[in-house]
Order: structure tokens, then C-alpha cells, then sequence
């Protein structure tokens, strides 16, 4: 039986540790091999780690890095970034890497994505749908490219497009909401979660953990990602990696 996960999310480029906000402003906040370490230490669920301009530079992973990272990790690993061919998902694999989000390519070459999830099983291939709302505030849009590319679908169009491709896990990012720690855009969840029947985790504005455990009570299984929250503290956001110990996890997740 699938249990809800609080999951940090880890964001990369050139081997160096980053935080942005709505996609953009990029903060380096250290390297993320400590921050890896730490969260070993703290026994977390799982652990997403994006790339964040992998695919828009039309680069490769950073193979070197992942595979220090996945040695390192004691915990299920989800990788993102720069993923765009089935030796890249094999190669991933073999590092050591649980699961592979894929965004862009699976807009852009979908049968790539069904060849991989044959090679690799459908458990470990994640689609990514990146949400942000219209300009006119009222609808929401699937972008991919690190949002910079319409797909022309909503967020429902989108998420179904993912599940007729094969993927296993859809990674729902609120583009709008991306580190401001304003809170969860519940309705936005609701949509996706009632319309597909494979698990789902979702990233963007976790304010607290009472945040997180609000969207665990009206979810029940569901998994929580975030950046901001499990890397800055206090209101100078002082970078300071933590995470809640095992009795706090428990009480969100159990209520």
C-alpha cells in the first residue's frame, strides 16, 4: 500500500546548489552533496533532484555528479534534467537512480518515453507537468522547456497525455508558486489528483509542515515535495538544510 512521502526537492546546475523563485532568479545556496548528506542524517522519504538548465542548454546530465550523488543517497532517488534519449533513462538506471522525471522530451518525442518506460518498467519513469495559470488569471496551462514553451493543453489535457504515454508517477510543479512559500494551490492539486489514477507529488509554495499536513489530511496519498521550506529558515531565509524529525513526520502523515 502507497503511504504519503515529504519529499525535498534539490535543484542543480553546473555541479552547484540552487533555489529559484517562479522558475527564475536562481540562488545558489551550496553543494548538494552536503545537502545530501544531511538529509541522509534525517532519514527522508525520498529525494528529487532537478536540473535546471540541462534541457534548455541542450546539455547531457551531469553524469559525474549523479553518480556521487546516488552513491551517497540512502534514501529513493528521482532525478530530473536534461533527459532526452532512452540510453540517458537506462544510463540513470544503472547509476543507482529509483525513478526519471522527464518534461520536454515527453512533449517532444513521446515515443522515446514509451520505449523507455518498456526498457525500464513504467515504476520508473516520472512526467513532469509544469502549471502555471493564464495571464488572465482564471485557467491553468501545461508549459515545458522550465516553462518557457506552451504545449498548448491545460493542466488536465496534459496530465492525461502524460498517462496514455505509460508514465508511473506524474510530477506536478506550480510554476506560480515556485519558492514563495505562499502555500499550496489546492484547487490546482484537486484537479490532477482526482483525474488520474496513479500516484502523484506535487511541488510549489509549501509555506510549513502544518501546510504540509493540511494537504495530506485532504489528500491522504499523495506525495509532498518542496525546496524552500527544507533549505531556508527564518525570515532572512538563512540557508539551513533540516527537515522534521521522525515524530513530527509521523504526525503529519498519520492523521
Amino acid at each position: 500500500m502507497l503511504n504519503s512521502r515529504i519529499t525535498p526537492c534539490l535543484l542543480i546546475d553546473n555541479d552547484e546548489l540552487y533555489k529559484t523563485v517562479n522558475f527564475k532568479s536562481p540562488k545558489y545556496v551550496g553543494d548538494p552533496l552536503n545537502a545530501v548528506r544531511i538529509f541522509n542524517e534525517k532519514e527522508v522519504d525520498e529525494l528529487v533532484v532537478l536540473d535546471i538548465t540541462s534541457t534548455q542548454k541542450n546539455k547531457e546530465p551531469e553524469w559525474n555528479l549523479i553518480s556521487h550523488i546516488s552513491r551517497e543517497c540512502r534514501m529513493p532517488l528521482c532525478y530530473g534534467g536534461g533527459v532526452n534519449t532512452i540510453e540517458h533513462v537506462e544510463k540513470l538506471v544503472s547509476l543507482g537512480v529509483e525513478k526519471v522525471a522527464i518534461g520536454y522530451a515527453a512533449f517532444i518525442n513521446p515515443e522515446m518515453v514509451r520505449q523507455a518506460i518498456n526498457r525500464v518498467g513504467r515504476q520508473s519513469v516520472v512526467g513532469i507537468l509544469d502549471v502555471k495559470k493564464n495571464r488572465f488569471k482564471r485557467n491553468y496551462e501545461a508549459f515545458v522547456f522550465r516553462g518557457n514553451k506552451k504545449t498548448n493543453m491545460n493542466h488536465i489535457e496534459y496530465s492525461n497525455y502524460l498517462i496514455n504515454l505509460g508514465v508511473g508517477e506524474i510530477l506536478l510543479q506550480n510554476i506560480d508558486l515556485d519558492g514563495t512559500m505562499k502555500g499550496f494551490d489546492k484547487k490546482l492539486i484537486e484537479d490532477i489528483y482526482e483525474n488520474i489514477d496513479i500516484p502523484l507529488t506535487v511541488l510549489g509554495g509549501a509555506s510549513s509542515l502544518e501546510d504540509i499536513k493540511s494537504l495530506v489530511n485532504q489528500f491522504k496519498i499523495i506525495g509532498i515535495a518542496a525546496g524552500s521550506i527544507f533549505i531556508f529558515k527564518g525570515k532572512y531565509k538563512a540557508v539551513l538544510i533540516n527537515y522534521p524529525d521522525h515524530l513530527q513526520k509521523m504526525e503529519i502523515l498519520n492523521n
